[in-house]
């Protein structure tokens, strides 16, 4: 019955003069999420709203959860259309939509009617009265009730009549590509994936950056990442994943530096390293998955030896959620199961029995420097190292 929807969204409505600018980016993601679907689409933008056309047959589940993975859509709306044939055939038209959709009809009900043509010989108020005669005429099961209706009528005077009662929850947030680009340090744990669809949750572009580190982590490890950064891009659009050597940097420091804090002084150099790649690509910052006091690694006095190597600013979505709500994140977004998969990323081989958790900076950079022989050298061939590929998401 359906073969347009109604694209709603929240925040993009409070903009000012650049508010076409998040419109044009949000048509341009709900392009990108109906390539793939089966059928073919059109999206178009008018007065304010974005409708999805289509132009063939298509599976309404498919096209409806591709639509659910766009950020900048707070709700989608089935709706059907008809030509100005006058009152009377929009009667019809929505007696015969109530029909078709509502087999149980002992319900409340609203018409609200939205009429941006201006030259329609009725006004907004005197279709709700109308249409709410004609509705109670044709079901005497229904009742009015203005204020907590079980349905509300949609009726929108446009060139063409659209009529909805049906909005299907959107993600939310801001459409990708409206507020910059960040680079991700992407691990195969629970954390990282959660918090890069957070930042592209508020219309930040993602790129991502793996630290592997063979012949101890294997193939299978970097694969889990490929697999995590393609759920991610579901809601993302493409990302482009750099996968970086990191091996001999982490021997130099376990051979160089105290056991105690091997992983404090790796995640330095690690933030070092995707800093740079970060502003070779045009980022404006570090995303990380870090939560305060989740590991010796993310002690509020540990966070801030390691955000002293960065100039760029580090966002930390998950900064104070517990493991619980991270969880149920992953699972809503469809990372948890690969997350947890039993391959090891570079973070979890050489770790102390008792890492520090409340390191002092300047005991760090006294530490570090035993590693001032080799590490420029190290650290720009693991640059060298670095591997690129496009992650997108399924068909």
């Amino acid at each position: 019955m359906f073969t347009d929807f109604l694209i709603k969204y929240a925040e993009i409505g409070v903009k000012g003069k650049n508010k076409y600018l998040f419109e044009e980016a949000l048509v341009k993601q709900v392009k990108y999420a109906l390539k793939r679907c089966e059928g073919e689409f059109k999206v178009t933008r008018t007065e304010g709203r974005i409708y999805v056309h289509a132009l063939s047959d298509f599976d309404f589940d498919e096209t409806v959860d591709n639509l659910k993975t766009v950020f900048g859509i707070s709700g989608i709306c089935p709706v059907i259309h008809v030509a100005d044939e006058g009152f009377e055939k929009l009667s019809q038209t929505v007696v015969d939509y109530i029909a078709q959709n509502y087999p149980d009809r002992n319900m409340t009900f609203k018409v609200y009617t939205r009429r941006a043509r201006k030259n329609y010989p009725m006004d907004s108020q005197e279709i709700n009265r109308e249409m709410g005669g004609v509705i109670l005429d044709a079901f005497p099961e229904m009742k009015v009730d203005v204020h907590h209706p079980d349905m509300m009528l949609h009726i929108e005077i446009r060139e063409k009549i659209y009529i909805y009662s049906m909005e299907i929850p959107g993600p939310g947030g801001m459409p990708v590509g409206s507020n910059g680009k960040a680079m991700l340090l992407l691990s195969g744990g629970i954390d990282s994936p959660v918090a890069g669809y957070m930042i592209a949750k508020r219309g930040v572009k993602i790129d991502a950056v793996y630290f592997h580190a063979p012949p101890y982590t294997s193939d299978r490890a970097k694969q889990k990442v490929v697999d995590l950064a393609r759920c991610v891009s579901r809601y993302s659009g493409p990302i482009y994943l750099h996968t970086i050597n990191f091996t001999d940097i982490q021997l130099y420091i376990y051979e160089k530096c105290p056991h105690e804090e091997l992983t404090i002084i790796m995640r330095r150099y690690m933030m070092m390293i995707a800093e740079k790649i970060a502003k070779e690509n045009e980022c404006l910052g570090l995303i990380t998955g870090e939560s305060i006091g989740q590991v010796a690694s993310q002690t509020v006095q540990s966070l801030a030896v390691t955000n002293e190597v960065c100039t760029l600013p580090v966002f930390r979505p998950l900064i104070g959620f517990d493991k619980m709500e991270i969880v149920n994140i992953s699972e809503k977004i469809g990372t948890y199961e690969t997350s947890i998969l039993p391959y090891e990323d570079c973070c979890t081989i050489f770790v102390a029995k008792h890492p520090v958790t409340k390191p002092n900076l300047n005991i760090i950079k006294r530490h570090e420097e035993n590693l001032k022989e080799k590490i420029d050298e190290l650290v720009q061939q693991a640059l060298d190292s670095d591997v690129v590929e496009i992650v997108k998401a399924e068909s």
